[in-house]
């Protein structure tokens, strides 16, 4: 089995194709597959095509693979899921999509026999599986330890995101967390276009620097690459004592974990690649071997574990 398939015991326009195709070669058992990316600029989206891109080259599989990118528009992914149906591949891949706003299409590839797998986008009726982490349990481990961090006193900017089941759950723990730290007070509170995370994250951190400026003790970051944006804008205005956390377990987030004088002082490590892994290692048992999604697949929702990360034990996740 492949080595991320493993981790499951441990743990734009519409449209436009980013990358031709992924193929071994043509036997009887070549499939179609469809992967709609809700944003293909994320890295956790380019994490999970890696894990699935070597779990199929080690497999021998022969999958000829089409991605589009929805660029974080869920009219775009609507859209993308709809050219699937219609070109009538064997199997779709969706991920990192709030699949409620996409059920109309979904429902379309259901009705054509399509089956749909999703990673991290939410289960809706009829798909196959969702294969996530629990959103609500890593905000649990991640947002007391910044608050703790900081004393349970001080403030804080808090970066959501509502668009997507995972961010949105995550943000919503913090709210209810944030209860129970009344010397915490929240600056300032902002919504992230993910359509331009990055630079939306940037602008808006740097209207908070202006305003407030060392009056920030904490910054509360939904996924990595906001954590990191809010890092880049406060060492650029000479801030240099602030506590950031982020949730994903990016390579480039566990090193600045990793150092000692850097302001990211936790993230939560996903398995990205496992999730790939899994999605690959499932179409075939169900699309190529014929087998019962019930036989193979153990619930509507498989959560995959995803550790907290800090200072302490960084080194594990390198």
């Amino acid at each position: 089995m492949n080595k991320f398939a493993k981790s499951l015991g441990r743990c734009v326009a519409a449209g436009a194709v980013i990358a031709a195709t992924t193929a071994v070669g043509f036997t009887q058992d070549a499939l179609e597959i469809a992967w709609v990316h809700s944003n293909a600029a994320a890295q956790s989206e380019q994490r999970v095509k890696a894990g699935f891109e070597e779990w199929l080259g080690e497999s021998g599989n022969s999958w000829n693979v089409s991605f589009l990118d929805s660029q974080g528009s869920g009219e775009a992914t609507a859209s993308n899921l709809q050219d699937a149906v219609s070109r009538g591949v064997d199997a779709i891949i969706i991920t990192m999509s709030d699949l409620r706003a996409s059920k109309a299409a979904i429902d379309v590839a259901i009705e054509a026999g399509i089956p749909v797998f999703s990673v991290d986008s939410g289960f809706v009726e009829g798909i196959q599986v969702d294969v996530t982490t629990n959103n609500w349990a890593m905000s649990a481990d991640v947002s007391p330890y910044l608050l703790d961090q900081i004393g349970g006193e001080g403030n804080l900017v808090f970066f959501r995101m509502a668009e997507h089941h995972g961010t949105r759950k995550r943000g919503d723990v913090m709210e209810k967390v944030l209860q129970e730290y009344g010397n915490v007070k929240v600056l300032a509170e902002h919504n992230i276009d993910y359509t331009a995370f990055f630079e939306d994250t940037t602008s808006s951190m740097q209207d908070y620097v202006a305003r407030f400026g060392d009056e920030i003790d904490a910054v509360w970051a939904p996924w990595d690459e906001p954590a990191q944006a809010t890092i880049n804008v406060m060492k650029a205005a000479g801030l240099t004592d602030v506590k950031v956390i982020g949730i994903d377990g990016h390579p480039q987030a566990v090193a600045e974990v990793c150092k000692p004088d850097s302001m990211m002082i936790a993230t939560v490590s996903q398995p990205f690649e496992g999730m790939g892994a899994q999605v690959g290692e499932w179409i075939k048992s169900i699309v190529v071997d014929g087998k019962a999604r019930d036989e193979v697949i153990p619930s509507d929702i498989v959560y995959m574990d995803a550790p907290l990360v800090t200072k302490q034990n960084c080194k594990d996740f390198m």
